[in-house]
């Protein structure tokens, strides 16, 4: 995957990159504060980070002040041999980055990504409830094709997105 860089609103460069195991402590700051329900393991992310079937994309911030790196989003994409669809089954971002295109720049990566490997489709399941990941995901040009009753944890529904990739 190339490493993409942006000057957002973020107050400063946003790269996005392939998690490494390093990362687990603040992938799991991150899980615990994006979603309150249907969080991730620890293990699910660790065995994710090294997965050949997956990919687990984190988006970090350098602090210019202290040179270091705050990682401020993540996107987990899934693969199958036999398959040439996708699936991006968790995007988050940190609270208080939301608003400013870093979900938008997550899911871009994912989408490069999948190209990467091959695939032609990525598809994914958000919360019914979720406008700003609905938003999103329709700006980016993916359709609605389906419903899955009682998806969540709290009962919830999911609503199913896809979209077809162009080719890199």
């Amino acid at each position: 995957m190339s490493r993409r860089t942006e000057r957002a609103a973020l107050g400063g460069a946003v790269t996005v990159r392939i998690a490494h195991v390093a990362d687990l402590d603040a992938l799991m700051a991150l899980e615990h504060a994006a979603f309150a329900i249907d969080r991730a393991e620890r293990r699910a992310i660790r065995h994710a980070i090294r997965s050949s079937s997956m990919s687990l994309l984190v988006a970090v911030a350098t602090d210019p002040d202290a040179e270091a790196e705050l990682l401020v989003g993540a996107a987990t994409l899934e693969r199958r041999r036999t398959s040439a669809v996708a699936r991006l089954s968790s995007i988050a971002v940190a609270p208080s980055r939301a608003g400013h295109g870093l979900g938008g720049l997550l899911l871009a990566a994912a989408e490069a990504e999948a190209r990467r490997h091959g695939l032609a489709r990525l598809r994914l399941e958000v919360r019914a409830d979720n406008g700003a990941g609905i938003r999103l995901y329709e700006r980016h040009g993916y359709r609605r094709y389906g419903t899955k009753p009682d998806y969540y944890e709290d009962g919830m529904e999911a609503w199913c997105y896809e979209k077809a990739l162009e080719p890199a």
